[in-house]
């Protein structure tokens, strides 16, 4: 067994204290990625904000908006050094399951084509694509596109 599952892993409330090093993975992981603002604003606004610790070390993160009767994914973020070792996986299934405890229905996300990684693990969670958002992320040569997916959430299980 790896050194990294024996360490506890821990899902968390985002605070303020945890921005600089959130920003430290967020600048890592995305060519145009969140500022402070962003992410002090969706503490404040009340969105439901998670981090991922495992041995005390910040590995990833989410912010989920919730709605009446749909959650609506906005960030998801694992760090660079800790992909590929199922900590994505982990923290989408937590934002499933903080959503379905408060009631809504179905979760939402935009992600770009080419992140095949995230598609790959969308695909693995059971989200089906509903849409195409045209120009939607910025992107080094103009805009990219943005799939949407879409996922009930009445099954999910704790």
């Amino acid at each position: 067994m790896s050194a990294v599952l024996e360490l506890a892993v821990e899902m968390l409330p985002m605070s303020l204290r945890d921005l600089d090093e959130i920003l430290r993975i967020e600048y890592r992981v995305y060519s145009h990625p969140w500022s402070r603002g962003n992410f002090s604003d969706s503490i404040a606004g009340g969105h439901s904000v998670w981090i991922c610790r495992v041995g005390g070390e910040l590995v990833g993160y989410f912010v989920l908006m919730l709605a009446v009767d749909e959650a609506h994914l906005l960030n998801i973020s694992v760090a660079e050094k800790r992909q590929g070792l199922g900590y994505g996986a982990r923290l989408l299934h937590h934002a499933m399951d903080v959503a379905r405890r408060c009631g809504v229905g179905t979760l939402l996300l935009e992600v770009r084509p080419s992140n095949e990684r995230a598609l790959a693990l969308y695909r693995q969670f059971g989200f089906r694509r509903i849409g195409v958002r045209r120009g939607y992320y910025p992107a080094p040569e103009g805009r990219e596109d943005a799939l949407v997916l879409t996922r009930a959430l009445e099954e999910i299980r704790a």
